[in-house]
């Protein structure tokens, strides 16, 4: 067994290779660009290496660098986590020329598999079912149109490099390939230094489910079961689970045992995952073979016990697979929710910031359930915009697929994080949609569900109720706290007014106290509008973010944060602002002018931080709705942003190469 591994890597998977590292008593080696000077796997690693400035092509996409830090500190073997240079031949390649092991796959099976185009080819020729399309070199964008017209659209325009959505359009229009060729290739040679595409059939309502396999260098080659990431935005995952909830056992034997056989065929020596697209009748294609570790390894580590960093360092270290297809069990369900550094409020853009608060739920089993939070930063940490806006990734497991659903929701609602734009109220009220809790979903469930993208939820009469209840329990312990400090002027007479008004929105609800004090913990009797008696209890102090306890027989965790002159409160994929108040105040209150919004419907703003690529048009230029106004890129994802209407534009505010904040004004219209 390796004394010594460096992982070449950073953020969340850095930390997790070295929790398995440390576990098996092996010292790590972490690295780190400037950026990531004080990033958490620099602190959690027994070494750490500067490797360079803070763009990725400058340092982690460095080999040299990776093989250097190796010599300097002894390393004997590099996990490459994944992304970055994980799924490089000729990085494996320099490190066996250096005496160095890669903890993965050998080259020549990261050649086969690791290529899209070649793997379609391999595939095809192993006769493995593969989706129709055209898997030679694409030469221009009228070269992809002609491709596209023969194969009958929709098709899904692909980088031949990398994953993680980056790269990759779907086109249901001979404009939107030309459109979606150029900005494929762009991406795809931004991100991977490749800018060759390929092109093929996209199955309409598929189910993205993917195998996992282990294999080691003595010929032994099992799989895991499969995890459900169907749950895409952008071609990027969001949500996965396992086992599926739509596969029979009839369809995860021929799908595993596919996924074998395609490992056994290229000499695969490691974890790898086979990715197939599933249609409605159960039919399933081979997509691709990612020949790293997951993102979304995690929920098959929580259904089989198995740990697949563990199990990756030993095949590396030569060792014999310890497990058989036959000890193999899925045990309950996992969930795994994505927390990205992004507003779902304007279009899932981009975030970047500062971790003001960063408290994620407690980590352990708690009876029937187990939370696991992988992540790589910590209260403070910054949000670059030089890496993927993944900021940790939550995951639940139960005995059962809703309670794994219904344990996750709690834990969201009890994950604070303060200082940048996240999903997490996307993913909140994602826990609570009832196609998702069904299990009746596709590729295309966010596009379906949310073709306008994704608005605060509404809470409906029950809710509300609810919620009126919480802010008014928060406002009586508060007022109680003030009336008790000294020197006030005029101290409370002791006396608990019973009668209050909740102002939620824009709505004002009578909340009418019936019984109960003051304490804490606190247990009161609540009529919010004139309804029936809900018993209200909680441990709650003020100063708490999180305020946990029962409204009638709903269990709520809730966040809460002062704001002037109320309390916003998230919950569910709910964010409110409520304001508790006595009922001559709300009259008054009612009488308040409200303050409008400036109008900035005669500009383009910058949706999120990021840099200009490029600018479509020109001063006293006229464009049609739809047309292309300018492109920004922001944590490897090119934007285009695009007329809402006819227009001519006046003035231009920014050029190509400027690093703009959000919502900075890009150019005017007349």
């Amino acid at each position: 067994m390796f004394r010594k591994i460096l992982i070449a890597n950073r953020g969340e998977i850095a930390c997790r290779v070295i929790k398995s590292a440390r576990k098996m008593g092996i010292a790590t080696v972490a690295v780190y660009s400037d950026a990531d000077r004080d990033a958490v796997h620099v602190e959690m690693a027994d070494e750490a290496v500067h490797i360079g400035p803070s763009p990725a092509s400058e340092s982690y996409l460095v080999p040299e660098k990776i093989i250097a830090a190796c010599k300097a500190t002894g390393a004997e073997a590099v996990h490459p986590g994944y992304g970055f240079l994980s799924e490089r031949a000729s990085f494996c390649e320099a490190l066996e020329n250096e005496g160095i092991v890669f903890i993965g796959p050998k080259p020549g099976a990261i050649r086969a598999m690791g290529d899209k185009i070649e793997s379609k080819k391999f595939a095809n020729a192993a006769k493995v079912s593969t989706v129709p399309g055209w898997l030679g070199v694409i030469e221009n964008a009228g070269h992809a149109e002609k491709i596209a017209g023969e194969i009958g659209y929709p098709v899904m325009i692909k980088a031949s490099a990398g994953g993680g959505g980056k790269g990759m359009r779907i086109a249901w229009s001979k404009a939107e390939v030309r459109d979606g060729f150029d900005r494929a290739r762009s991406e795809a040679k931004s991100s991977f230094g490749d800018d060759r595409v390929f092109i093929e059939k996209f199955v309409v309502d598929p189910r993205h489910i993917e195998i996992q396999v282990l294999a080691d260098a003595h010929g032994n080659a099992l799989y895991l079961g499969e995890r459900e990431c169907s749950i895409q935005r952008r071609n990027q995952k969001v949500v996965e689970e396992a086992p599926s909830p739509f596969l029979d056992a009839k369809t995860r034997k021929a799908m595993g045992e596919q996924a074998v056989a395609l490992a056994r065929a290229v000499d695969y020596q490691s974890a790898g995952t086979v990715e197939f697209i599933v249609d409605s009748e159960k039919n399933f294609y081979f997509l691709e073979m990612n020949t790293r570790l997951q993102v979304e390894h995690p929920v098959t580590e929580l259904v089989t016990g198995i740990d697949l960093v563990e199990q990756m360092i030993r095949i590396a270290a030569g060792e014999k697979l310890a497990i058989k297809q036959s000890d193999v069990r899925l045990n309950g369900w996992a969930v795994e929710s994505r927390l990205y550094a992004e507003d779902p409020y304007r279009n899932f853009l981009p975030s970047i910031g500062r971790l003001t608060r960063y408290r994620p739920p407690q980590e352990g089993q708690f009876g029937d359930i187990v939370i696991r939070n992988d992540t790589g930063v910590a209260e403070g940490s910054d949000i670059s915009m030089f890496y993927d806006p993944m900021v940790a990734k939550l995951c639940t497991w139960a005995p059962t697929r809703l309670a794994a659903i219904d344990a996750m929701s709690e834990a969201l609602d009890s994950f604070v994080v303060d200082g940048i734009e996240h999903n997490m109220p996307f993913l909140a009220a994602l826990m609570q949609h009832p196609r998702w809790r069904e299990g009746r979903i596709s590729t295309a469930f966010i596009s379906e569900e949310y073709p306008h993208g994704f608005a605060p939820i509404v809470p409906d009469s029950e809710e509300k109720a609810v919620l009126a209840a919480v802010a008014t329990a928060v406002e009586l312990l508060r007022r109680d706290r003030l009336d008790r400090l000294g020197g006030r002027l005029a101290p409370h007479s002791g006396v608990l007014k019973r009668d209050w008004v909740v102002k939620i929105g824009k709505d004002y609800h009578s909340a009418s106290v019936l019984e109960g004090m003051i304490t804490i913990p606190m247990e009161l009797g609540l009529s919010i509008d004139g309804g029936k008696a809900l018993t209200v209890a909680s441990d709650w102090r003020p100063g708490d973010l999180i305020w946990r306890g029962t409204v009638g027989d709903r269990r709520i965790a809730a966040q809460v944060r002062p704001v002037l002159n109320g309390l916003r409160i998230a919950w569910k994929g709910m964010s409110v602002s409520a304001r508790t108040m006595l009922p001559r105040i709300a009259e008054l209150e009612r009488l308040m002018p409200e303050k409008v919004a400036p109008d900035t419907s005669k500009m383009l703003l910058c949706p999120m931080p990021g840099l200009v690529v490029s600018i479509a048009v020109a001063e006293g230029q006229e464009v049609k709705a739809g047309e292309t106004l300018a492109v920004v890129e922001a944590m490897k994802m090119e934007n285009v942003l695009r007329a809402e209407r006819d227009l001519t534009v006046s003035k231009l505010m920014a050029k190509p190469g400027d690093s703009l904040a959000v919502d900075a004004v890009i150019m005017e219209f007349a």
